[in-house]
């Protein structure tokens, strides 16, 4: 682990670096590094993002995200490069063999809007092309909260989703919401896992019409996948259930919160915006269908 940590601190030298951390040995079957002079000089891994439940839309996809990271100074090593992304590419395809063959399967790397060059290997030698980018907001939980009402008609709950029917409940609103990209029981049990993980929804009577996710990670706390039902938007749900997510993350003594939202969409920047978060890095995705 120290030549790991080397490697870490070496490329967090540049500002808002993209880098893994190689998670518990389960996962190091999905780790690749490479290694000169009894230094690590750079290491890759893959892991599933979204598996697709079957009888979703066709148009959905199962997810696989790769990150190749080597020292600064050999960031413009083809050789090293290319020696690493085979063994990624390689680990990928078995794990496409294992999922379902119903959906398509897509390959993504994730990288800072500030790592050029590491993009362009994807890009240039591999293929890759843009899939979507996306803002990191961040909001200062210092600051006030506002206290928002909620019309009488609704009501929220947090839900902790502890029975595989709860869960398969929120999976199928999830796939309502996004049926393109709908997330799958492995990821939404990757959530679960976070310390203080908690869902936040809004009711009508006994019907989920909003939600969100919401948990700790290292010192800050991570909003995700916000979500009101379309017969009930622009009510002021989306605003009231984030001023309680940040309520919550207050109340647990953490001091910022974060979410990450695409780049075009106008009316989640807006809203986010309202409620205090302010834009401070862009994520670009680019893409490959694994064949």
């Amino acid at each position: 682990m120290p030549l790991l940590g080397e490697l870490y601190n070496s490329v967090n030298d540049r500002e808002n670096a993209t880098f893994w951390w190689v998670g518990d040995s389960e996962n190091w079957v999905n780790v690749f590094c490479a290694f000169e002079n009894g230094k690590m000089v750079a290491k890759g891994q893959v892991e599933v993002f979204n598996i697709v439940p079957s009888g979703r839309s066709t148009k959905s996809k199962h997810a696989i995200y790769l990150n190749l990271k080597p020292i600064p100074e050999r960031e413009s090593d083809l050789n090293l490069l290319e020696l690493l992304y085979s063994y990624l590419f390689s680990r990928a395809k078995e794990i496409k063999e294992s999922l379902s063959q119903e959906y398509a399967t897509y390959l993504y790397v994730g990288n800072d809007a500030s790592e050029t060059i590491n993009s362009q290997f994807f890009i240039e030698q591999k293929g890759f092309r843009h899939s979507e980018s996306l803002f990191t907001m961040k909001r200062d939980l210092k600051e006030p909260i506002s206290d928002l009402p909620l019309n009488d008609e609704f009501h929220l709950t947090h839900w902790k989703m502890e029975s595989s029917h709860e869960e398969g409940e929120y999976l199928e609103l999830n796939a309502e919401v996004w049926p393109d990209t709908p997330l799958g029981v492995e990821r939404l049990s990757q959530f679960k896992q976070n310390s203080l993980w908690t869902a936040i929804v809004v009711r009508d009577a006994n019907t989920i019409v909003g939600s969100l996710m919401v948990w700790r990670e290292e010192d800050k706390g991570i909003i995700e996948d916000v979500f009101v039902r379309d017969p009930w938007r622009n009510r002021g749900i989306a605003k009231y259930m984030l001023t309680q997510a940040l309520s919550y993350l207050k109340s647990n003594e953490l001091d910022s919160a974060e979410l990450m939202v695409l780049t075009t969409n106008e009316s989640a920047l807006s809203l986010y915006s309202s409620v205090g978060f302010n834009k401070i890095k862009e994520e670009i995705r680019y893409g490959i269908e694994l064949g």
